[in-house]
């Protein structure tokens, strides 16, 4: 098994690419820490772990909430072992294609708590019991928009700093035998995707059919998949990427090479 021994916080977790995550990486030996913020969700996630097999773990918390994610590797350590594996996979989108000009500033400061704040927290909170366990990997979802215009400027600006953040990181703590890299997702069907396209539908902006849609998005013609991602996610887990840290991998079916268009509604 890959990831056998090792001890995966993965947050966001109850749904989407999270979800996918948590479901391979147990699968693949890893014992799970399933963290989101709907705790329900994440104990209905860790029970299809457990029915098959694994072993996991459900808290909730909000990763923004210092308090929250010290209790996120005191838990995990305590419960399921010293931390190996940190992913950073919880994030919110809430401009869903406003214009810049339109953004509120409540809306600027959740966005950049959730997706740069909270990577930030888990990542100097997990150090120290991930130092004592030998080392392991963070990997920490940026996003296709943080390289290229996507219509949602504070978003992007948050995934771009924490792109940022992740080549210090990765400068920082190798020393202790941590890597630290980036992944881009691109045009993936989550659950937060069919959500925000509603809301774009009831807004009265007009939505391509799928099969047109998704060739505006990839050269591949198709959307993502949660396991797509989750795929890349569990490699970069794996003693398979050890000498791999400071990268960024773009799992976008080729947006990134497509030309940008910044469009509004």
């Amino acid at each position: 098994m890959r990831l056998e021994g090792k001890v995966a916080i993965i947050t966001g977790a109850a749904g989407g690419m999270g979800k996918s995550a948590a479901l391979r990486f147990a699968a693949e030996g890893a014992k799970v820490a399933v963290v989101d913020l709907q705790e329900e969700a994440a104990r209905s996630a860790v029970d299809e772990i457990v029915a098959a097999g694994g072993t996991a773990l459900a808290i909730g918390a909000d990763v923004s909430n210092a308090a929250d994610v010290q209790r996120i590797v005191e838990r995990t350590s305590a419960e399921l072992g010293l931390p190996t594996v940190l992913y950073n996979n919880a994030g919110v989108d809430l401009e869903n294609k406003l214009p810049m000009t339109e953004t509120g500033e409540d809306v600027f400061d959740k966005i950049i708590a959730v997706n740069l704040k909270g990577p930030w927290l888990l990542m100097k909170a997990v150090v120290p019991a991930m130092t004592e366990a030998g080392g392991g990997s963070i990997i920490n979802t940026g996003s296709i928009g943080a390289i290229r215009a996507a219509s949602t400027a504070v978003y992007c600006a948050s995934k771009g700093g924490l792109l940022a953040m992740t080549r210090v990181a990765a400068a920082e703590l190798g020393r202790f035998g941590i890597r630290v890299n980036g992944l881009n997702p691109g045009a993936t069907m989550t659950p937060m995707a069919y959500q925000q396209a509603e809301e774009l539908r009831a807004r009265g902006v007009e939505i391509p059919d799928e099969s047109v849609a998704s060739r505006q998005f990839s050269v591949l013609g198709r959307f993502g998949q949660p396991g797509d991602i989750a795929d890349m996610a569990l490699f970069l887990a794996s003693d398979e990427a050890s000498y791999i840290t400071g990268a960024e991998f773009n799992v976008d079916g080729g947006m990134s090479i497509m030309t940008a268009v910044t469009t509004h509604p």
